[in-house]
């Protein structure tokens, strides 16, 4: 049995993405489910998050990287073996880290050129294709985790292709703009063309041995990010962006027809509209710890325990509906 994977993906970038997945990873592991994050975005920024700068030295060498996701690939990508098993960053004792590493960008071109090869029956093919699974999935069974959360880059490359067939689930954060709704535009044909391409390789694999993702790579819901509110509403600029989400995400990302129109607020695949933390944010990368977990000591004060109590109810409130979706045990 698969330990299930969500990937928290948007092809746009700058909507705030990691941040989510660094808050509902922690959120997760605080109410007992045993959670792995993976960083798959060669930019490496959720290992920053979690990491110090001195760790993050020891990881990446100027050589080799064998204590990241990349040195669990490399022995594949050098054609002197296969994956190997990951290096697991114990974040609490719930929440570990699968390192990333600006050198997986390297890996692009192998899983570029092998993706038609997987047509061709070749094991190497379907090795390299499968690989970001099968080390997430060793991770995952050496933590003994309920869930995997992936953090990708905003692109649609090789890399996250491969990705995203290692994933289960797709959550998508967006940015109440124009971008945003291209991106969605964007992702959402992509999703199914690669999901249908994968599903033609699966029956060609030609090594009984091998085990291979699904590919389901089910959109579940989306979350829009960062918007200013005035009065514990939108600021009006944004209004009229938020507005046309739903309709764009059934039409171009659920393959649905628009039908009916409703609000964000309304709508069953919107798992949150999360404001912006302002000011508890430094602080909480300061701290290295989720805004939610801030205390005093950290500088939490006055005003600042009200932000940190609303964004604990308003980042449990999302991690329910996100766990729910996917199947897991939310306490």
């Amino acid at each position: 049995m698969s330990v299930p994977v969500i990937a928290f993906f948007n092809n746009k970038g700058g909507v705030g993405k990691t941040s989510l997945v660094y808050h509902v990873a922690w959120m997760l592991a605080e109410h007992g489910v045993r959670t792995a994050a993976a960083d798959l975005d060669p930019q490496g920024n959720l290992s920053a998050a979690f990491l110090e700068d001195d760790r993050l030295e020891e990881l990446w060498p100027e050589d080799q990287h064998p204590a990241t996701i990349y040195g669990a690939v490399r022995p594949l990508k050098r054609g002197v073996g296969d994956v190997v098993d990951p290096l697991l960053e114990r974040i609490s004792d719930g929440l570990v880290l699968i390192p990333g590493d600006m050198a997986l960008s390297e890996f692009e071109d192998d899983l570029s050129q092998e993706w038609p090869g997987c047509m061709d029956r070749k094991e190497r093919s379907f090795r390299v294709i499968s690989a970001f699974w099968r080390v997430i999935q060793r991770g995952a069974a050496a933590h003994e985790a309920d869930a995997v959360l992936l953090d990708l880059g905003p692109n649609l490359g090789a890399i996250n292709r491969a990705a995203l067939i290692a994933s289960d689930f797709v959550v998508v954060p967006l940015g109440p703009d124009l971008f945003s709704l291209q991106g969605l535009r964007n992702l959402g044909p992509r999703l199914r063309t690669w999901r249908g391409e994968w599903q033609e390789r699966i029956p060609r694999n030609p090594a009984s041995d091998l085990a291979l993702p699904k590919g389901q790579m089910q959109p579940i819901g989306y979350i829009v990010m960062q918007h200013s509110v005035r009065r514990d509403r939108p600021v009006k600029s944004y209004e009229k962006w938020i507005s046309r989400i739903p309709e764009t995400y059934r039409r171009y990302v659920l393959d649905e027809a628009s039908g009916r129109h409703t609000s964000v607020t309304r709508d069953e695949h919107c798992f949150a509209l999360l404001k912006h933390y302002r000011s508890l944010m430094p602080m909480a990368q300061e701290a290295r710890k989720p805004i939610f977990l801030l205390k005093p000591a950290d500088g939490a004060l006055g005003g600042h325990t009200y932000g940190v109590r609303d964004a604990y109810k308003d980042f449990k409130a999302l991690t329910a509906k996100i766990s729910a979706c996917a199947g897991i045990a939310f306490s």
